[in-house]
Order: C-alpha cells, then structure tokens, then sequence
C-alpha cells in the first residue's frame, strides 16, 4: 500500500474544474489533475432522480494533503454537496509514484524547538 491518492470529484462546467484543477497544481496540492469528457450523471437529490451533463475531475496527490484538497475545491465548488472521494493508490509504477512525491508540497514538520 503507498501512501498516493486519487480523488474524484464532479462538476458541472470544464471552467470550474479548470479553476479547481489550476489551484490544486499550482499550490503543489496535486501532482496532475486530469479533466474527462462531459459525462452523464444519473443520481438521487432532493427526493428526485436527477441527470446531468458533469465533467470529472482525476486528481493525484497523497493521502496527508487530502484535508487542504477536499477545503480548496469545497471553497471552489459551485455545488452544494460536491461529490469529493479519496481513493487509495495501492500499487502503481515505482516512477510514478516517486513523480507524485516529488511534484507536491512537502507537509510542514512540527519540530520542537529547543529553548
């Protein structure tokens, strides 16, 4: 198991998830955010079955960045219940993975200073 992620999320332009996809790579939030096809959604909302044209957002990262990804398109996202799942990454080429890890942001340590 490693410790990479892809996370989906929809929406419902190619501009919003331009806007969401540029945030997360140039934040180093995302190592590559690929932007699908419309696609059509069929779903339960609001008591209703609902379709809808969506486009797909195929984000790579890691799993310690999912909580600033999942705040930054939640501040990004038209929807009110945006659809943002983190999937993990169990296996995958070795140089890959090292492209993901050398592409984001390092988390910030937490080192004791000493007085």
């Amino acid at each position: 198991m490693t410790d990479k992620v892809v996370i989906l999320v929809t929406a419902a332009s190619k501009k919003q998830c331009r806007a969401i996809a540029r945030r997360l790579v140039e934040s180093k939030l995302a190592a590559c955010v690929n932007i699908t096809q419309p696609i059509e959604s069929l779903y339960h909302w609001e008591g209703q079955i609902a379709c809808d044209r969506e486009y797909q957002l195929v984000i790579k990262s890691t799993r310690k960045l999912f909580p600033e990804i999942n705040a930054a398109i939640t501040e990004l996202h038209s929807y009110k219940t945006p659809e943002i799942i983190c999937l993990p990454i169990i296996e995958g080429s070795r140089k890959y993975l090292q492209w993901i890890e050398d592409s984001v942001k390092r988390p910030v340590s937490r080192r004791k200073t000493v007085p």
